[in-house]
This record gives structure tokens, C-alpha cells and sequence, in this order.
């Protein structure tokens, strides 16, 4: 297809639409295509990096492909309205001329004067114009927002735990944040709260301990297939000695290691609660969140709200 006949089915297509109802239309488009985005990254194999690489790509080719529709179809409206004004400026000058003739040469004064105020006012009017937009951009920006993601899921959790009288705690996401929601859980139960280094190399003991019962589900992100020997021992070396994220093999050593239930609240489904049949006392509460952050899962933790505000 040449651009020429692009840009005519453009014109076509944005015949007697205003530019406030165009944007209004891309709102739309954006918003359904996050949800597109979002069910494509929920449904690649998070262990399969070909498939995460190849969702992310058609990710990047969507985006690209409708920034690109809907800049030219900016364009092309503006375009037209730019054709519209420069089609009457030649009646309008035509009818200032023949007023001219009629009522001669001092009504020509006053039809110049005219002149520059309507050039002036048009002025005024685009600032104007241009003002609103962006107004109403923040607007739907802030609409937008309301809907993605992490905010929904924070809404969620955040009735959650007002239903418990129980407020969100922020635990710093530096891939320590399992760890640090756990101590700060024990210190809130008035427990002993170990230091992050003393946590993680328990937790790699305890897995190392406990292979024949972990290693099952323990698999290499790349292959899918189990870890071998020397991948199990990099793993567990990993827990011990670097910021490595901690997810439910953690979670299971660190109730058993400090034999106390760890009750995790997350927006989608019930909470889920490590050594609730084997360990008594008040279960430590942490919240599980998937959206909070660009880079990866994230953990927090819990307060009471009378404590909070004490």
C-alpha cells in the first residue's frame, strides 16, 4: 500500500471527528492494549527465558506499532483541519475586500484592525485549546492508573488487611525484602529477629538438610528440568551469600528453622500459611505483591492498625 493511499484512507477514516474524541478514542486503545500485555506476560512460562523473550518483543512490536497508528492518525486530523482554514481564508479575505470597495478607505482601517484581532483571538484560542488537552490527558493518565495492575492489586490487599485491623508495613525492595518482612514480623511477636545474613544461611543449611523432600520442586528456570547436583548447590549457595529473591522454598525453611506459622496475603486468592499444622503461637503475616514493582515480586509486611497509629 503507498503512503499516498495511507494517508487518503486516513483522511477518510477522521472525517468529522474532533481532536478531543480522537484522544479519547487512544485512552481506549491504550487501556486495551495494557490488558493484552498483561494476559500475554501472565501466560508465558515464567521458567522458559525463550518464551518470556519472545512475549516481551511482541510487547515492544505492539506498543511501537500503536504509537505509530495513532500519531498519524494525529496527523492526519490536523492536517485536515490545517486544509479547512486555509480553504476559507480566501472567502474571508474576498468578503474583506469587497467591504472594503463598499465603504471605503476608512472601514479599511477598521477591517484591518479586525484582521489582527481575529489572528490574535485565534491565538488565544489554540493556547486554550492546547491547555484543555493536556488537562484532560492528566485526566485520563490519572483514570488509567486507577485501572493498571499494581494499583488494583494494592487496593485489594489493602481491604484485606483492613478487614484484620491490620495495616501494609514497606519493606525496602533490595532483593532482602522476604527476610526483613520476616524480621520485622518476629520483632512485632516480641521474637528473637535474627540479622538477614543469619536468616539466609539458615535457610540454605536447612535446604541443603532437606534436599530429598525440596529438590522435587527445585527446577532450572532455562530447561525446566529438576536441578542437578552442582545447580542445587549453586542455589543454596545463592540464599546464603547473595540478595538472591526468596519465594515458598524459603518461606517453608524460614517457619521451620523458627518454628512459628508465616501466613502470606496476596490479592488474588486466600492467604497461604507455612507451618500452620506443625508450629502454634500467632502466625506471622507478611503480603506477597506481584505488580508492585517493575522488576519482580515483592514482599511487605504487616502491622496493627492501633499500633500504627499509637
Amino acid at each position: 500500500m503507498s503512503i499516498t493511499n495511507t494517508e487518503s484512507e486516513l483522511s477518510v477514516a477522521l472525517s468529522g471527528i474532533e481532536l478531543e474524541d480522537l484522544l479519547s478514542r487512544h485512552r481506549r486503545e491504550r487501556k486495551d492494549l495494557q490488558a493484552k500485555i498483561q494476559a500475554l506476560k501472565k501466560n508465558a512460562p515464567k521458567n522458559d527465558k525463550k518464551k518470556r523473550k519472545e512475549a516481551m518483543e511482541e510487547v515492544a512490536r505492539m506498543e511501537i506499532d500503536l504509537e505509530k497508528k495513532q500519531a498519524a492518525e494525529v496527523a492526519a486530523l490536523e492536517a485536515q483541519k490545517k486544509q479547512r482554514e486555509q480553504n476559507q481564508t480566501p472567502n474571508a479575505q474576498n468578503t474583506a475586500a469587497d467591504d472594503t470597495l463598499c465603504n471605503g478607505g476608512d472601514e479599511q482601517n477598521t477591517g484591518n484592525a479586525t484582521q489582527r484581532v481575529t489572528k490574535a483571538q485565534k491565538r488565544r484560542d489554540k493556547k486554550a485549546r492546547e491547555a484543555l488537552e493536556r488537562e484532560e490527558d492528566i485526566r485520563a493518565a490519572a483514570e488509567d492508573a486507577k485501572y493498571a495492575p499494581k494499583a488494583v492489586e494494592g487496593r485489594t490487599i489493602q481491604t484485606k488487611l483492613l478487614e484484620r485491623q491490620l495495616a501494609l508495613h514497606n519493606i525496602p525492595s533490595d532483593g532482602d525484602c522476604l527476610y526483613n518482612a520476616v524480621r520485622h514480623q518476629l520483632s512485632q511477636n516480641g521474637l528473637t529477629a535474627h540479622s538477614v545474613q543469619e536468616l539466609r544461611k539458615e535457610t540454605a543449611n536447612y535446604i541443603r538438610a532437606h534436599k530429598d523432600t525440596l529438590i522435587c520442586y527445585m527446577t532450572n528456570p532455562k530447561t525446566g528440568e529438576l536441578l542437578t547436583e552442582a545447580e542445587f548447590e549453586q542455589y543454596c549457595n545463592s540464599v546464603q551469600k547473595t540478595p538472591a529473591w526468596g519465594g515458598q522454598i524459603e518461606l517453608k525453611a524460614l517457619s521451620s528453622i523458627l518454628k512459628v506459622p508465616i501466613e502470606v496475603l496476596q490479592a488474588e486468592g486466600p492467604p497461604t500459611v507455612q507451618g500452620a499444622d506443625e508450629f502454634s503461637g500467632p502466625n506471622l503475616i507478611i503480603t506477597y505483591h506481584r505488580h508492585m514493582y517493575s522488576l519482580g515480586e515483592h514482599y511487605n509486611s504487616t502491622v496493627l492498625i492501633e499500633k500504627q497509629h499509637a
